[in-house]
């Protein structure tokens, strides 16, 4: 059986991060970058399969400039058997990441692709479903359990109604959420053994453009320093005044 999961190069969530002067972009100059948590738990999801079916093989698939190969090699010390990046500058939007994805997956053939739900960056949570989509394959998103049964794949997954359950038959891709698994501490050694693994870089395979591009970013206004009541009584009559009541 083999897997795929793409990763993305993200800021560190908990780095703090400011708008650049002309309002263009973000300034990252000096922030940390990680793997996008989401496909943190879709690598660590997909490597605890491996180890419980040895004939399980692993694919890291990242696509972004040369330094997302730290990302990659992060997989790998996670347990991922090889890697993949697609280098490229150029910025993308979901539909672009998707286009590049399905190449990837239509040569590697993985009975399953198993990615973060969204991207913390972005929080798009839309590159998973247009990549089923492109491939015609059955998806289920928000996966809080992943069980193998014959062939198929047994998916609970989060609804606002609470939980549901699906059966998928392979290949299919599913995104992962909070709940899926705690991604494991990475010792040394396996840091270690991470840098003899493969990892392959290739050059983008379509022209696709975004259709979509930011055209601002800015800081929140900054909020109106907070006020302290007394009592409920208080409270009430401040809300009224706020409009709130």
């Amino acid at each position: 059986m083999r897997i795929m999961v793409p990763v993305k190069r993200v800021v560190d969530p908990y780095a703090k991060v400011r708008p650049l002067a002309d309002g263009s972009g973000l300034d990252v100059a000096s922030v940390k970058f990680d793997v996008n948590p989401f496909d943190e738990i879709a690598v660590e999801e997909a490597v605890r399969m491996k180890e419980i079916d040895a004939s399980v093989h692993v694919t890291a698939v990242g696509i972004g400039p040369s330094d997302a190969e730290e990302q990659l090699r992060k997989a790998l010390a996670m347990g991922a058997d090889e890697a993949i990046l697609v280098e490229t500058d150029d910025p993308m939007d979901s539909g672009v990441v998707a286009k590049e994805l399905e190449t990837v997956a239509r040569e590697l053939q993985p009975d399953l692709i198993l990615m973060g739900k969204q991207a913390t960056d972005d929080d798009n949570n839309q590159a998973g479903q247009m990549l089923a989509a492109r491939l015609g394959w059955p998806q289920a998103t928000f996966a809080c359990k992943v069980e193998r049964a014959e062939g198929r794949l047994r998916v609970t997954r989060e609804t606002d109604h609470g939980e549901e359950t699906l059966e998928l038959p392979m290949p299919c891709l599913v995104t992962a959420d909070l709940r899926l698994n705690e991604p494991r501490y990475i010792a040394l050694p396996g840091i270690i053994k991470a840098r003899s693994k493969p990892l392959t870089k290739r050059p983008r395979s379509t022209d696709a453009a975004p259709k979509t591009r930011v055209t601002r970013m800015d800081s929140p206004p900054p909020r109106a320093a907070g006020r302290r009541v007394g009592s409920v009584d208080e409270l009430v009559a401040a809300l009224k005044e706020a409009g709130v009541l």
